[in-house]
């Protein structure tokens, strides 16, 4: 049957891959964002902002996809706020397209704060789950903006009778510019100015982190598990993990990240050091670099996320998510972890993001 996709988020990492990832095996695929990319061939753009509903419906007035991937949120000052805005961004999409009657699956991507907790607990003590994290873990007893995506979807899939999945990365790797989550272009951007400025690489985190095992997601990884949910009938209606399918320790790739740039790696000193304060001042230092290297985006913060790399790399315990949900019913993706990041560093160079 004919399928069309729209990806809403499309100029996120997320949503880029996943876009580029249907395209390639056929699929008609409309990308929605405020700003959608226009260098993906193929990709029919919808300009739209999820929170004005009135534009979000003229905007999807001609589009009736059978497919609905969604790959993004908004970050709020607070988790009420959270859960606020991000319940309405899809209970205002999935409504202006109720109408159409043409949906026949939703994807949601959401992530591991749905066992970690919400950014104001996030892996705080007496919420710490179990390891390696399953989806059949409960529902922590917290307010969560992740569960009231998923509700919205839920309550309507209910009302429009199409069926669902939820999917849950790890941290994702990919490039992405102005991305309000990027582990590994802020990586890149951190070493870069190490390089630069003398300065060692040093390890932000915890000794957990550290010394744990931990996994990531590369983005290809997601978009491709996202692809074959859609197409797999005995995923219907279930929610799946999705990282690399291996395991690393910090303490292994972070001397590896070091050599790529040729920078000075230091690890875990006995204290967290976070990156958001090692980077604080450096915002005109990159736009000096960004004069003198040519590089095409001179603004930091539309590179560098430190806040939540920091989130990621304190964290008390280590994470380790399972996968077995969606290997029992086929799916046997795999990717190397450290090539995840180099293939991103590279990507980066390429672009004239990074020197």
């Amino acid at each position: 049957m004919q399928r069309s996709a729209l990806v809403v988020g499309a100029s996120g990492i997320g949503g880029r891959y996943t876009a580029r990832e249907l395209l390639a095996h056929g699929w008609t695929v409309f990308g929605l964002a405020r700003r959608p990319p226009r260098d993906l061939p193929g990709l029919i753009p919808v300009t739209a902002d999820l929170l004005d509903e009135v534009g979000l419906q003229a905007a999807l007035a001609d589009v009736a996809p059978t497919h609905v991937f969604i790959t993004t949120w908004m970050r709020q000052d607070s988790e009420a706020e959270n859960i606020r805005v991000n319940a309405l961004l899809v209970r205002n999409l999935l409504d202006a397209l109720s109408p159409r009657k043409s949906l026949r699956h939703v994807a949601l991507v959401t992530g591991l704060k749905h066992y970690l907790g919400p950014f104001e607990a996030y892996a705080s003590s007496g919420t710490l789950p179990d390891t390696p994290l399953r989806e059949s873990q409960p529902r922590l007893p917290l307010d969560n903006f992740y569960y009231a995506q998923e509700d919205e979807v839920y309550a309507a899939a209910a009302r429009d009778r199409f069926t669902w999945t939820i999917h849950r990365p790890h941290t994702i790797v990919g490039m992405a510019v102005g991305n309000a989550m990027n582990l590994g272009t802020t990586l890149a951007v951190y070493a870069s100015i190490c390089k630069e400025t003398g300065r060692p690489f040093q390890f932000p985190g915890s000794e957990a982190q550290w010394n744990g095992l931990s996994d990531v997601t590369d983005a290809r990884m997601l978009a491709k598990q996202l692809r074959w949910a859609a197409d797999c009938d005995a995923a219907r209606n279930d929610a799946f993990n999705i990282t690399n399918g291996d395991y690393f320790r910090w303490s292994w790739l972070w001397r590896r990240l070091a050599a790529w740039f040729g920078v000075q790696a230091e690890g875990f000193n006995g204290t967290v050091q976070p990156l958001e304060a090692a980077m604080a001042e450096d915002a005109g230092l990159w736009a000096d670099m960004a004069r003198r290297h040519g590089l095409q985006e001179a603004d930091l913060g539309r590179l560098a996320s430190p806040w939540h790399t920091d989130l990621d790399l304190g964290r008390p315990i280590e994470v380790m998510t399972d996968m077995a949900n969606s290997r029992r019913l086929g799916f046997v993706g795999w990717q190397a972890t450290e090539d995840s990041f180099f293939d991103l560093f590279a990507a980066l160079r390429a672009q004239r993001l990074i020197p």
